[in-house]
């Protein structure tokens, strides 16, 4: 818990900017943006829920949860049909952006898990909105390759599906069928996660990063990739009882850690390792596998041994350059998740 305090700490003290309630891109700032993007605010507006969660201490984060929800409306774009969140800070602090579906689906995560340790209906409604968004996403046309998916941004220079447009999209629509028992939440989660499994999965069993609409295959295994897998097919599991979806998740975490083992987890920068871990922790909550801790604990004590400056409790991945907001928010996730354990999407054991 200490190690979550004091990251949280130098988050604060060297990236936010209480005024605007907004943060930095980056530590040292070097230029440009004078504000963060939304991906970076969503991995900072997760690590201060996450700190809210704290046994004993998680009252005194309470205040930061509420400036985090007035600091991603900045962002919010109803101009839109769909709305959605814009990637920067919309008019007058900034010109907005491009949407991003998977930004999108990081922060309608944020707000379940919210309404779920608060009640706070309008983050409900929120994510539900959220999630229209996602299904707005998905490709419509039966001439593509891998037809269907969730595109990842609605930006025309893209028009690439990802693991990580469509998964973590099922995980936030199979947590809203077991807010509201509403089908429409169900099946459009099957069929994100079924897209997923049809065109992403490699043949060691883990899963491959995108496809373009050429049929070109970005094979690249990222392990945000694999966490959001196995999170939603625990969900799938808890919300059907089905041990097939138990066993899979189990088997991509097995195939996972024995992939990503040795020095091949820290090629992975530490806010995807960040998602990776807080999914296993989910599949820790249904099978009681200790293996996954180990993993993650192995992971923290040697960031925090040889990436922290004691100094400043900032993670220079690398000298040469700034500390960036995605970085230091991702280390007190990961503090912070270790110190509960708790589910961090925190729904009922079933």
């Amino acid at each position: 818990m200490e190690r979550a305090i004091d990251s949280y700490q130098a988050l604060q003290k060297y990236f936010y900017l209480p005024d605007s309630k907004l943060y930095l891109e980056e530590y040292p700032h070097n230029g440009g943006n004078p504000y963060s993007y939304v991906w970076p605010f969503s991995r900072a507006m997760a690590a201060t829920i996450d700190m809210s969660q704290l046994d004993k201490v998680g009252d005194t984060y309470k205040d930061d949860v509420q400036d985090r929800l007035q600091g991603v409306e900045l962002y919010w774009n109803n101009e839109t049909d769909p709305p959605g969140y814009d990637s920067y800070v919309r008019p007058p602090l900034g010109n907005g952006g491009d949407k991003f579906y998977d930004d999108n689906h990081w922060l309608a995560l944020n707000f379940i898990k919210i309404y779920d340790t608060t009640g706070d209906e309008v983050a409900l409604n929120r994510a539900k909105q959220l999630f229209d968004l996602a299904v707005y996403g998905w490709d419509t046309d039966p001439s593509h390759p891998c037809t269907g998916g969730v595109f990842w941004t609605q930006a025309p220079w893209s028009n690439d599906r990802n693991t990580i447009s469509n998964a973590p999209a099922a995980e936030i629509g199979l947590l809203l069928y077991d807010i509201t028992g509403e089908q429409y939440y169900l099946d459009w989660s099957k069929k994100m996660y079924d897209w997923v499994n049809s065109c992403m999965l490699a043949p060691n069993g883990l899963y491959w990063d995108h496809i373009d609409l050429e049929g070109n295959i970005n094979k690249r295994q990222w392990t945000y990739n694999q966490g959001v897998m196995i999170g939603a097919s625990v969900l799938f599991y808890k919300a059907t009882g089905d041990l097939t979806y138990l066993k899979r998740a189990e088997d991509i975490a097995d195939k996972a850690l024995e992939y990503y083992g040795g020095s091949r987890l820290y090629s992975d920068p530490p806010y995807f390792n960040a998602i990776f871990f807080k999914n296993l922790q989910l599949l820790e909550s249904v099978n009681n596998n200790q293996t996954y801790r180990k993993f993650m604990q192995a992971y923290a004590d040697e960031m925090w041994k040889t990436v922290r400056d004691p100094e400043t409790g900032l993670f220079k991945l690398d000298p040469n350059r700034s500390v960036s907001l995605l970085e230091q928010s991702a280390m007190v996730e990961i503090y912070a998740n270790l110190a509960t354990k708790e589910s961090i999407l925190n729904i009922d054991k079933k």
